[in-house]
């Protein structure tokens, strides 16, 4: 999903995999970050220890961009490609 986005929006999208322990060190608690696994949209923690819906993690991007935001497509517009 996220390649895919950064490819229609033009943006850097990056990847962060690293062994669960790190992420449950005093040193990673300091640095202020999101519990993983998370998703950030510049400086915007949309969300964290779960996973995030499409149109949501679509209408972040947009919002950091000052786009439009998408329009919510139900489940035959998705499939049908409308």
């Amino acid at each position: 999903m996220m390649p895919r986005l950064g490819e229609k929006y033009e943006i850097q999208m990056e990847t962060v995999s690293r062994p669960i322990a790190e992420y449950q060190t005093d040193e990673y608690f300091e640095q202020d970050l999101p519990v993983a696994p998370a998703v950030m949209v510049g400086e915007e923690i949309l969300v964290e220890g779960s996973n995030i819906d499409e149109h949501e993690l679509e209408t972040a991007i947009c919002r950091h961009l000052g786009l439009k935001p998408p329009e919510k497509k139900g489940f035959l517009g998705r499939v049908l490609g409308r």
